[in-house]
């Protein structure tokens, strides 16, 4: 057994720091190509190109640096303690919400800055503004991250007093919970600031109209990890006194964490489409927006049932 909890314990570490480096990896050669290719169409813009994407490069590295500090607290974090079972198995919730999460937003980071490389490439004069709308919308993907980094610490604190295994289910789910819920909001917005970043590239004047549309389309983007978090902290802070209700944890970690994939994904496609219609038709602006937003709120509705049931299986089960 002891050797069993062993293996968990390094397998966990090696996870959260492998999956996410193969994921920042591609991510950033995505960016060095779209960066090569826009130098290619637009020489004489080479500086702000180069500039955009050594700082897309840095935001797309967020999730192997989470991957590898998140390892190195395990691995001083465990000196001289009495690993179980439990607390090896406990780990591997750690390793779900990082590895989940980092894998996702790794890859899909790169899409704004691959945009802005391009954009910039088109439209020079506002390479600037440009630049400083991928920074806005790049930095807002890596909050699933940052969401997971938070729950990974609180797994981490009550691992090691874990003895039972229902409670090692109830962490286990937690991590499972933030990570799952990470995955189709990190798409959704990365393809709609992919697509925020190429219209500006395509009428610049549309910027003015894009931008404040970007905030608020990001946050309802947003909001179904914003459900799995909840989640996730609920768990954090609930009791499994039975195997039933370990159980019952685990699946309402399902339940929100794919129910997230869809609303996410789906929010982020129909605003990422009417970020394109703006700029090919910015007068009506005030119509695209409307309906845009309608559209999302009822996309969103979907994760809220997700979240309804997997309130219901901890609190009632």
């Amino acid at each position: 057994m002891l050797e069993l909890a062993e293996f968990l314990h390094y397998i966990s570490i090696a996870l959260v720091v492998g999956v996410n480096a193969v994921s920042v990896g591609i991510g950033e050669g995505m960016t060095g190509s779209s960066a090569i290719e826009a130098i290619n169409i637009q020489p004489q813009a080479k500086n702000e190109i180069t500039t955009a994407a050594i700082i897309g490069m840095a935001l797309v590295e967020t999730a192997a640096i989470t991957g590898i500090s998140i390892a190195m607290i395990l691995l001083l974090g465990a000196q001289g303690i009495n690993k179980t079972i439990y607390f090896g198995l406990s780990e591997l919730g750690i390793a779900f919400a990082v590895s989940f999460s980092g894998f996702a937003i790794g890859i899909v980071s790169a899409w704004p800055a691959q945009s802005s490389c391009l954009a910039i490439a088109r439209q020079p004069f506002i390479g600037k503004k440009i630049f400083r709308f991928m920074l806005i919308t790049q930095s807002l993907i890596q909050t699933p991250v940052i969401f997971s980094f938070i729950i990974a610490m609180f797994i981490k604190n009550q691992s090691i007093s874990v003895n039972t295994a229902a409670e090692t289910l109830r962490l286990i789910a937690s991590g499972l919970c933030i990570g799952l819920g990470s995955i189709g909001p990190a798409i959704g917005q990365a393809n709609f600031a992919r697509a925020a970043c190429s219209s500006i590239g395509v009428n610049k004047k549309s910027y003015n109209k894009i931008f404040p549309f970007t905030l608020i389309s990001e946050a309802i983007i947003e909001t179904p990890i914003i459900f799995a978090l909840v989640v996730s902290l609920i768990l954090i802070g609930s009791k499994a006194s039975t195997l039933l209700q370990g159980i019952a944890m685990i699946s309402a970690a399902f339940c929100i964490g794919i129910g997230t994939i869809g609303p996410g994904i789906g929010s982020g496609k129909t605003s990422a489409q009417a970020c394109k219609q703006i700029a090919k038709n910015p007068e009506i602006y005030s119509t695209i927006s409307k309906v845009s937003m309608f559209g999302q709120g009822m996309i969103d509705t979907a994760a809220i049932y997700a979240l309804m049931i997997s309130l219901s299986l901890i609190l009632f089960v």
